[in-house]
């Protein structure tokens, strides 16, 4: 009986078809890109800051006063500055004070190609593609040239090997 069932078992399994379902895909791209002409400009503000410990201040006028910002022109503040002394000889005093004079207001738009006159500029010219190239050959192999100035190339292969 066990001979019988042993033969039955070797039977069944080699009737039982093998399941090896392979997929294998491979996919690639090359992405050129020529950037434009582009331009940032951000204006900055006016800002003032003062501290300290240990000091008399004056504005050549008033004593205590620790100066600021007053009306503004065209954008830009006027500023009332401040001297200060140490308030006793020998003492322990820190004192800081800082101005930054912000952007004035254009009073019309820049013409095109140009760029208002603002602390924060970026400028980048517009890229050529000149020397610009990208290939991928069957076996692989990627060759890629970014070009002149404000251009990138990015190449890639994908290899999916799935099995179920």
């Amino acid at each position: 009986m066990t001979r019988a069932l042993f033969v039955l078992g070797i039977t069944l399994v080699a009737a039982l078809p093998a399941r090896a379902d392979l997929t294998h895909r491979i996919s690639s791209s090359v992405q050129l890109d020529v950037g434009g002409a582009s331009s940032r400009a951000v204006r900055l503000g006016n800002s003032y800051s003062i501290s300290g410990s240990g000091v008399d201040t004056t504005d050549g006028t008033t004593a205590g006063v620790v100066g600021g910002l007053g009306a503004h022109t065209n954008g830009v503040n006027a500023l009332t500055t401040v001297t200060a002394s140490q308030s006793t000889d020998g003492n322990a005093f820190s004192f800081a004070n800082s101005y930054t004079v912000g952007d004035t207001v254009p009073t019309s738009a820049p013409t095109v190609g140009e760029v208002a006159a603002f602390g924060d500029i970026t400028s980048e010219a517009a890229g050529t593609n000149t020397g610009l190239a990208g290939t991928i050959t069957t076996n692989g192999a990627i060759t890629i040239s970014p070009g002149a100035g404000n251009t990138s190339a990015i190449g890639q292969v994908i290899s999916e090997l799935q099995s179920r």
